[in-house]
């Protein structure tokens, strides 16, 4: 007797989980979890939101000369300063080419930042990538030559160039020089954030317990566990993305 309550109780307990399972599946219906073999479809993206549906304008609405079997198709298109293409209704459209997100290619998404593209190597609810980008030098007074020239006035009524200053020549302009910097990107608003100790705990508060460990931890380990922290986040919270459309 013992051993039937036993069973009617498992079965009973069971069927009270059933509702729970069928909605977990219905919320996953359409969508495949992310792993490092997912390849997104290959396009151009002109917003986050088509690389959240993993709907990009696909090649064969771009309008180009340029062969679309190239391996070098998406750099040529983009060398231009507009991209054409037929949208959803059929119609040409044009957007400038600073103004898309990014494309992917054989399945992995590239970023734009200061009109370059950049891989993303490191795909999940969190995003981790690498880009090049040119920074100005900029010290006192904001000087037009980019450093600090004691003829300049910050307040407008001496911004010229003064032939007997020192830093004086015709052909001066700011300095600029190139380096690489990390980014994040928050999958779920597509805002992309420079990684660094307090962008890594903003992103972390989405999981509690990941959380409250990050805080506790000195302002040195926080800096030097960023990326151990923003890989348990994925793992515990995995990332889903919509099958292709075939």
């Amino acid at each position: 007797m013992l051993k039937i309550l036993r069973i009617i109780f498992l079965i009973s307990l069971f069927s009270q989980c059933m509702p729970v399972i069928r909605l977990s599946g219905q919320e996953k219906e359409g969508m495949v979890k992310y792993t490092p073999d997912f390849k997104f479809t290959d396009g151009i993206y002109l917003n986050f939101d088509e690389v959240k549906l993993n709907s990009p304008i696909p090649k064969s609405k771009i309008l180009t000369s340029i062969d679309y079997n190239d391996r070098e198709f998406f750099k040529k298109i983009l060398e231009g300063d507009k991209i054409y293409f037929y949208d959803n209704m059929g119609v040409r459209q044009e957007i400038p080419k600073n103004s898309i997100w990014g494309y992917s290619r054989n399945g992995v998404l590239y970023v734009q930042v200061q009109d370059n593209f950049n891989r993303i190597t490191f795909v999940g609810n969190i995003c981790h990538f690498v880009a090049d980008v040119t920074t100005i030098d900029s010290h006192s007074y904001n000087s037009p030559y980019g450093y600090y020239d004691p003829y300049y006035s910050p307040y407008g009524y001496s911004n010229y160039y003064n032939p007997y200053s020192p830093y004086y020549s015709p052909y001066r302009s700011n300095m600029t020089r190139s380096e690489l910097k990390q980014y994040l990107i928050d999958f779920e608003s597509g805002k992309v954030l420079e990684f660094d100790a307090d962008n890594t705990e903003l992103l972390l508060m989405k999981d509690n317990k990941l959380y409250e460990e990050y805080v506790q931890l000195s302002r040195k380990k926080k800096k030097d566990l960023m990326f151990v922290y923003i890989r348990k986040f994925n793992e515990n919270n995995p990332l889903y993305i919509p099958v292709p459309v075939q």
